[in-house]
Order: C-alpha cells, then structure tokens, then sequence
C-alpha cells in the first residue's frame, strides 16, 4: 500500500532561476514586453515540446527570422542558470532522504539537460514528466492525466508545485494537490500543512 504521495516539481520560477526574466530580454537590447511582441509566437512552444530542432528554433526566434549569435546566446542562457533560493537544495535533499519520489514536471526545452549538468537537479529528482520528452505542456488535461497513467495512480496519490497558479488549477481540476509556489519559506509551510514536512 503506498502512504508518501509523489512529489512533482515544475522547474523554471519554481526551482531554478528562468533567464527569461531578465537576462535573454537584454542579450537583445529589448525590454520583456518588446521582446515578446518582436518573437515568434509559436518557435519556444514547439520547441518545448520537442517538435522542432535547437536550430530551428533559433532560426525562427524572431518573427522577421533576423540573425543573432547562437552560441553566445546559449551561453547567456547556460550562465543564467541558479537556484531560485539556495536553500531549495536542502529541501529536496531532506525530502528525498525521507523517503519521497520526486519527479520533474515540467514545460521546457532539450535545455533541461543544461540545467542538470549546471545545478545537479537529478540528485534529488528524475526528469520524467519534462514536455520536449513527454509532447505536452501544462496545462493541458493530459499532461497530467499522463502523470497518473505512469505510475497507475489516482490524482490524489500525487502533490504539484508550481509558480503558475493556472497550472495548479488546472491540476486540482483533475483532483490532484495543487502548491502554488511564492517563495521557499511559504512552500515549507504548505508542505507542512499536506504533511510531507514536519514543521
């Protein structure tokens, strides 16, 4: 009989630093807002869902298909990279070590093994649910109907954390638990409350 519920992490604005926040907008001299209008509004969601190459998508990052540097661009990328707040490492360590299975749940790119090979996420949880490898993003019915099929398990057998609180609606929709993530002092606190920290 299982009794600790599977503990699934989105990953960008949750666990890790997302440079899209700041550091890709100015790469191109553009503010968040310019840039958003200025992209492709398809290329990243494609791309996070693993239906086109790094290639393509750099290709077709801007609407008018302009040139940039890739390489430093991913570099920029690369080095962006860092925990939201440090002491998230020892949360999931302390997690992990009491027993808990912790699995990523995320929308992202091939770019997540960048993060890995940077931060070692893959020490406190497995990369399963990640869309380029899954075909589908939150938040989506099925991607997390995908999630229950996988393990054979009821919504309920399950606890989301998430920034997007869209995403966690869309997750308590099914009768999964749902954490909207804020900041790491308040995760703690709602860990507690669902039972999987002892404050």
């Amino acid at each position: 009989m299982h009794s600790l519920p599977i503990l699934l992490f989105d990953v960008m604005d949750t666990l890790v630093y997302n440079p899209f926040n700041h550091e890709i907008p100015a790469f191109f001299g553009l503010s968040q807002a310019l840039l958003l209008e200025q992209k492709s509004p398809l290329a990243w969601e494609q791309f996070e869902l693993g239906k086109i190459s790094e290639q393509d998508y750099y290709d077709g990052y801007f609407r008018d298909r302009r040139k940039f540097d890739h390489q430093e661009f991913r570099r920029v990328v690369r080095d962006a990279y860092r925990w939201i707040d440090p002491d998230t490492v020892g949360l999931l360590d302390r997690l992990r070590a009491s027993g808990f299975t912790i699995h990523a749940f995320s929308n992202y790119p091939i770019w997540y093994e960048t993060i890995d090979a940077r931060l070692g996420l893959s020490e406190f949880l497995d990369w399963t649910f990640v869309s380029c490898r899954t075909g589908v993003r939150k938040p989506c019915k099925d991607a997390y109907v995908g999630v229950t099929q996988y393990f054979a398990r009821p919504p309920d057998a399950f606890l989301f954390v998430d920034d997007s609180i869209v995403n966690c609606k869309a997750a308590r929709a099914i009768g999964m638990p749902a954490i909207h993530y804020r900041d790491l002092s308040t995760l703690r606190i709602e860990l507690a409350q669902h039972g999987v920290l002892a404050e």
